[in-house]
Order: structure tokens, then C-alpha cells, then sequence
């Protein structure tokens, strides 16, 4: 079932399908921080266009992780579905150097995005497909620090384009070119890595049609666990009012893009240990103890009031990151059978995409109000935030024991 490089205490697949979110994120991250901006700022889109786009996408994304994930199971096959994905994206980017209107970013968005459909739910299977049990923590854990650490040399990357630029560092629309076409490079490294270096390790078995992909046909624990995620993640708003609240509190954009790599930095070193101690310690164990850091997190900034201590907080936050997003994606695999792999991550993945619409939605009218209501104030999405992970990490000491 699985395969292991000689010397390497992790199957080929793994370190392959690391080196490709390595390589991807390191051409996403050098674009899509500076996409919001170039929108309003070059194409003079207003902001709810931009969450338009943002939205448009996401949803995209949330629904086909669900499809791809079912027919992978279907086909009995991961690695062509991950290749798709991975091509759709790369195919997508360069028209990114051709946009000069919403209605063209809009698209690209749509295009990315779908690919990112196509390739998580199966690109997930096959990580756990290709693992044994005692070392699947460790794969994932290794996986999302390679991903990060791509991250981290993505944004680098882009700062230094920025600031190296002749007349200063503001952005424009043939700086914007040029950053477009060095992440070329890297997301086709990223599809040829993936069609030489991954093998098929999938069922093998097709399975053959049937109304299986909704969490009724998939086993109680899951369905739990799905419950438990999805109330979280009504709490867990976009990243983007951490970094609305930071600037709220002073601090500056130099500073938020090194509050940014700060906390890419800490969940890049502490994915892979955090991994490898979910296999001794147990995943649930290691979860509820990151949703409690999370909330800490997001307490702490809801009673922020100094820069320096959002900094800190967001260094505190790669923490809470390298303890849930690869141990959450490993213990998927804990709680489904091998054959129903591919559709249990598919509605995993769609049930927090779907959740974080509106969680993202309550925080910013929480915030900002609506009509005539004035809102609640900053401080009330993170105290709202806070308290859903408290609720949800309770509820999860109580799932039931799947392994």
C-alpha cells in the first residue's frame, strides 16, 4: 500500500506531493496578497466587488472539493483528478496579465479556484492513502509546513519586487505584470513535479455509482466530527480582520507583512513536529488543544491594544495552525474507511468552505453594523470567535472513539 524512498522514514508520494504545495503556494502567495490591492487601487474596483470575487471563488471551490472527491472514490483513482486541478490553476494564471477590469480578475478567480476544487479533496486521499496509520499525522503535518514555507518565499519574494522597484514601492499595473510572470515558474514547475514524481495509490477498486457523497453515508463519528467543524468554523472569519484589527491597533503595512511571515514562520517549523506528536498523542487530543489556543488568539485580540501585541498573538496564531490543519486533515482518515476517503475530505473541505461565508459575513457586520445599526464594535467578531472554539473543542472531547 504504501512506498518509501530509501533513507526516508515517509513514502515517495508524500515528499512529492509536498515539493507541489511548496511550489504552488510559493506562486499563489506572490499574487494573491497583492490582489485586493490591485483591484481597488489599479482597476478601482470597490469592495464589494471585491468580496464578490472572494466569495464567487470560494463557493467554487467548496462545491467541487465535494464532486472531485466522490469520484475519486468512484474511480477507485486520485492522481488524475490532482493533476487536473493542479494544471486548471496553472493554466489560469496568466490572464491574470492580460486583466484590466473586476469582470477579468473575476474569472481567473473562478478558474484558480476550481482547480483548487478538483485537487484537494483526491490530493488528500492519496496523501492518506499512501501512509500508514502510525505515520499519517507526520505526512500531513509535513505537508502544510511544505505548503507554508512555500507561502513564506512567496510573500518574501513579492516584498522584495516591491521594494527593490525603481521610484518606489507602490504597486501598479506593470509591476503587477511582472510579478504575474515570475509565478509562472513555479506553478509549472509544480504540474510536471506532481505527473513525473506521484504514484497512483488509490483503491484501485472502483466503486461504482451511488448517492454516496453526503455525510449521510458516511460513518457516525464523522458525521459528528463534521458537526463540530462547522460550528467552528462559524467562529473562524477570514484572516483579513486580524490584519484590519492590527492596523487598528497601529500597526503599520510593513509591519503586517512582518507580522504576516512571522506567523507563516511558526506554523511552517511546527506543522511537522505537531504531526508526528498527533501519532503518539493521539489527533483529538491535539485539536482541542489548538482550538484552545485559538480562542486565546482570538480573545487576545479582541482585547488588544497596542501593535506589538498583535504581533505576538499572530506568531501565537502559526501555533494554533500547525496544531489543526494537517492533524485535521489526518484525522479524516482516522475516522472513514479507505474506499470513502475521497468523499469524506470532499465534505469536510465543503463544510468549512461553506461555514466560512458567513462567519466572515457576522464578523464584518458584527464590526461595522448594517443599515443603521452601528454594529458591536471591533472587538465583538473575536469575542464571538473565541467563544465557538471553547464550544466546539468541548464537543470534541466527546466525539466518539473512531480508531
Amino acid at each position: 500500500m504504501t512506498e518509501t524512498t530509501p533513507g526516508s522514514r515517509l513514502p515517495r508520494n508524500v515528499w512529492v506531493l509536498t515539493l507541489v504545495s511548496f511550489l504552488t503556494d510559493v506562486s499563489s502567495e506572490m499574487v494573491s496578497n497583492l490582489l485586493p490591492i490591485f483591484l481597488a487601487g489599479v482597476l478601482g474596483a470597490r469592495t464589494g466587488v471585491i468580496g464578490l470575487i472572494e466569495g464567487v471563488a470560494e463557493t467554487t471551490a467548496s462545491l467541487l472539493k465535494v464532486i472531485s472527491g466522490e469520484l475519486s472514490d468512484r474511480l477507485g483513482r486520485r492522481k488524475p483528478l490532482v493533476v487536473l486541478g493542479y494544471a486548471v490553476s496553472t493554466a489560469a494564471k496568466p490572464f491574470l496579465y492580460l486583466a484590466s477590469s473586476w469582470g477579468w480578475v473575476l474569472g481567473v478567480r473562478f478558474a484558480d479556484r476550481a482547480g483548487k476544487g478538483l485537487r484537494t479533496a483526491p490530493r488528500d486521499a492519496l496523501m492518506a492513502d499512501s501512509v500508514s496509520l502510525p505515520r499519517r499525522g507526520l505526512a500531513f503535518g509535513v505537508q502544510r509546513a511544505g505548503d507554508t514555507a512555500g507561502a513564506v518565499v512567496g510573500i518574501g519574494f513579492a516584498l522584495i519586487l516591491l521594494l527593490t522597484r525603481p521610484g518606489g514601492a507602490d504597486l501598479d499595473r506593470p509591476l503587477f505584470q511582472t510579478i504575474v510572470l515570475w509565478s509562472l515558474l513555479p506553478a509549472g514547475a509544480a504540474v510536471i513535479a506532481l505527473v513525473l514524481g506521484a504514484r497512483e495509490r488509490g483503491t484501485g477498486t472502483p466503486r461504482g455509482p451511488g448517492p454516496r457523497w453526503t455525510p449521510a453515508g458516511l460513518d457516525r463519528p464523522f458525521r459528528f466530527y463534521l458537526v463540530i467543524i462547522t460550528l467552528f468554523t462559524l467562529g473562524n472569519s477570514s484572516d483579513a480582520f486580524l490584519i484590519l484589527r492590527a492596523r487598528a491597533a497601529g500597526l503599520s503595512v510593513p509591519g503586517v507583512l512582518g507580522m504576516m511571515l512571522t506567523f507563516n514562520l511558526v506554523y511552517a517549523v511546527l506543522s511537522g513536529p505537531a504531526g508526528a506528536l498527533s501519532d503518539r498523542l493521539g489527533r483529538r487530543r491535539l485539536l482541542t488543544a489548538g482550538w484552545g489556543v485559538y480562542a486565546f488568539v482570538y480573545l487576545g485580540f479582541a482585547w488588544m491594544r497596542a501593535p506589538w501585541q498583535a504581533w505576538l498573538l499572530m506568531a501565537v496564531y502559526g501555533v494554533y495552525y500547525a496544531l489543526t490543519e494537517g492533524i485535521g486533515r489526518a484525522f479524516v482518515a482516522d475516522l472513514v474507511p479507505a474506499e470513502a476517503r475521497g468523499t469524506a475530505y470532499g465534505v469536510y473541505h465543503a463544510a468549512i468552505g461553506l461555514a466560512a461565508l458567513p462567519a466572515s459575513l457576522m464578523a464584518g457586520i458584527l464590526w461595522q453594523g448594517i443599515g443603521a445599526w452601528p454594529g458591536l464594535g471591533p472587538a465583538a467578531p473575536f469575542f464571538v470567535g473565541g467563544g465557538l472554539a471553547l464550544a466546539a473543542a468541548i464537543l470534541l472531547v466527546r466525539l466518539p472513539e473512531a480508531v
